[in-house]
């Protein structure tokens, strides 16, 4: 029996986008208890297995979109984590992992396979027009981690800030109109970025309200 690959790659896209879900969610429900935005550590090592799995499923498909941006990504979870103090708290053979298994993963990857290889990507039958809009919208969604991973060098703690989640909409935005429009079309990138419109845009709603709430705090004093 031959093993369809595009069933695979969507339990796999699927999969992890049910984690990246999860994780925001759990980040919205501590949030709204606390009436201020606020980012557990589970949401950094939720994101730092979604991203892993998310690199598997981006070269499943040989989408060099998504294959780029989870790459970047997944340094930048592994960073925060770090700067949490958290980085080290983690099992040490799961520490080694996190390391280890995205370059053999890579090195699969450009060997080659029946399943997968950088060779077929680099082939790639997305229109243009479709990839440029994705790749767009890919690094302004990426950006949104440079810019919080400087923003909270800066600070020397994690922090997510009014600029993040704008970011993260505008981006979130792009990328699922990519999926949409991207042939065939991507359902576990649109089943991913819908539910973190939401989120985003409820976040932006809640910062706002905390700094306006300050302003008016130094007002008074």
């Amino acid at each position: 029996m031959k093993l369809d690959v595009s069933l695979v790659a969507n339990a796999i896209g699927l999969t992890s986008q049910l984690l990246f879900s999860s994780r925001i969610i759990l980040q919205w429900i501590q949030s709204e208890r606390a009436k201020r935005v606020l980012v557990p550590t589970l949401f950094w090592q939720i994101s730092l297995v979604s991203s892993f799995l998310m690199i598997v499923y981006g070269m499943l498909r040989h989408d060099p979109v998504i294959l780029s941006a989870q790459l970047i990504s997944y340094a930048i979870y592994i960073r925060n984590l770090q700067l949490l103090g958290e980085w080290r708290k983690l099992n040490g053979l799961f520490r080694a992992g996190a390391y280890v298994f995205p370059l053999a993963m890579l090195g699969w990857f450009v060997m080659g396979t029946s399943f997968f290889s950088l060779q077929t990507m680099l082939n790639s039958r997305i229109p243009r027009g479709v990839l440029v809009l994705g790749a767009v919208g890919q690094t302004i969604f990426l950006l949104r981690f440079v810019y919080q991973w400087l923003y909270s060098e800066r600070k020397g703690e994690s922090v997510l800030p009014l600029g993040f989640w704008v970011v993260s909409l505008i981006g979130s935005a792009l990328i699922l109109t990519y999926a949409l429009l991207r042939r065939p079309v991507d359902i576990v990138l649109i089943l991913g970025n819908v539910p973190g419109l939401v989120v985003y845009a409820r976040n932006v709603v809640l910062l706002r309200r905390e700094i306006k709430g300050l302003k008016v705090e130094e007002i008074e004093k």
